[in-house]
This record gives structure tokens, C-alpha cells and sequence, in this order.
């Protein structure tokens, strides 16, 4: 089993590269945002909890969060394992996660860190379009295809969001080092983390996490 933990910085490319090795290794792909998005639109218990939060602008609580992923992970897909991008965020997430994870009888194998220099980081931001339908995001460097969003079964618009600017993007990765970057050695601690240079192309990132999957979960 395949039990895949992302981390990385905002601009870092987790998304995609989520994207890449839940096809290669035919395991589901679980985003933090998309299950944010589906239980609210679908409005479930949990959805409408969560928006209840959101619209006052508060966080939403862990447990909350938990219950998602609880539920996203409990689903027969899941058996052959799992890739989770954007969750945990925070110690206190990730020890819940664990606690999860042994109820179901699942483990995280290896958690690969991608890991790209700040300037770098602010120039992918810079020039990034979501989609205005399932949320996805893209790099592109000019103008994206009029034919808009590249995800399968979608064709959203494309848009910049309004605070993707150089402060809010350096604002962005200052929380993520404050409240996920002790995840590095949480997971290190474990034996678990793998360090990626994402500087590369997404071809060449993608072999790198491959090949360190692979190493890890031989030597486990």
C-alpha cells in the first residue's frame, strides 16, 4: 500500500505532481481543498458546519478537517492507498492523522518534501490561473488556453485571484514555515521524509518522487 503524504510550500507544485503519481500508481488523489469544496456543495454535515465557520471567517476546526479526510479515507478507493496534498498543516493535524490512520488500519508510507527557494516559489505564484469550476490551479507564464481548465471532466474558466500578489504570496509562505514546516521534522523523525528539489521541470520532479517512493517503501 501507498500512503503518500505531500508537503511543500505554496508554488512548491504538489497539486500536480499529486496529480501525476495518483495516475501512475492508480490510488486517489485526496485534496484538502476539493474535499473542502465537495462536502459544501454537496452540503453535507460537515459542509455545512465548515461553511458556517468560513463565512464568519474563522478557521475551521480541526476536527472538523479530520472528519473529512476520516471519511474520504473509509471509502473502498482507498485500499490500495492514498495520496493526501494540503492536510495535515499542522502537528496537531498530523497526530490526528495518525491516530485515523490506525483505526482504519492504513499507515503513511513516505512523505516526500518538495522543496523550492522562496524567490522561485513567488514567481510560480505570480503567474498562476485557477479555475473557477473545481478550484485547480495552473502555471502559465502568459495567457492561459482559451479553452480553459485542463482537469478531466472540466472546462471552468480560468481567472487570477486578486491576492495573488509578491506581498500576500510572501505572507502566505511566511504561515506555512510558522504552522507546516514543522512537519519536516515530525515526519524526519519518523524515518519518513524524502527530500525533493522541485527547481526541476514536472517531468523530472515527477521521476525524482517515483524513484524516492520506490527507495523508501523498500528499505520500510
Amino acid at each position: 500500500m501507498h500512503g503518500i503524504v505531500l508537503l511543500g510550500a505554496p508554488g512548491a507544485g504538489k497539486g500536480t505532481q499529486a496529480v501525476l503519481l495518483a495516475k501512475h500508481y492508480q490510488i486517489p488523489h485526496i485534496s484538502s481543498g476539493d474535499l473542502f469544496r465537495e462536502h459544501i456543495k454537496n452540503q453535507t454535515e460537515l459542509g455545512k458546519l465548515a461553511k458556517q465557520y468560513m463565512d464568519r471567517g474563522e478557521l475551521v476546526p480541526d476536527e472538523v478537517t479530520v472528519g473529512m479526510v476520516r471519511e474520504r479515507l473509509s471509502q473502498p478507493d482507498c485500499e490500495r492507498g492514498f495520496i493526501l496534498d494540503g492536510f495535515p498543516r499542522t502537528i496537531p493535524q498530523a497526530q490526528a492523522l495518525d491516530n485515523l490512520l490506525a483505526e482504519l488500519g492504513k499507515r503513511i508510507t513516505v512523505v516526500p518534501w518538495i522543496r523550492v527557494r522562496e524567490h522561485i516559489l513567488i514567481e510560480r505564484l505570480s503567474h498562476r490561473w485557477t479555475c473557477r469550476e473545481c478550484g485547480a490551479v495552473f502555471a502559465y507564464f502568459s495567457l492561459p488556453p482559451r479553452e480553459g481548465c485542463k482537469r478531466e471532466v472540466c472546462t471552468g474558466e480560468l481567472y487570477k485571484r486578486e491576492d495573488d500578489t509578491p506581498e500576500v504570496q510572501q505572507r502566505r509562505i511566511r504561515v506555512y514555515e510558522e504552522q507546516t514546516a514543522p512537519l519536516i521534522d515530525y515526519y524526519r523523525e519518523k524515518g519518513l521524509l524524502v527530500e525533493i528539489n522541485g527547481e526541476h521541470t514536472i517531468e523530472y520532479v515527477q521521476n525524482l518522487l517515483r524513484q524516492a517512493i520506490t527507495a523508501v517503501e523498500r528499505a520500510a
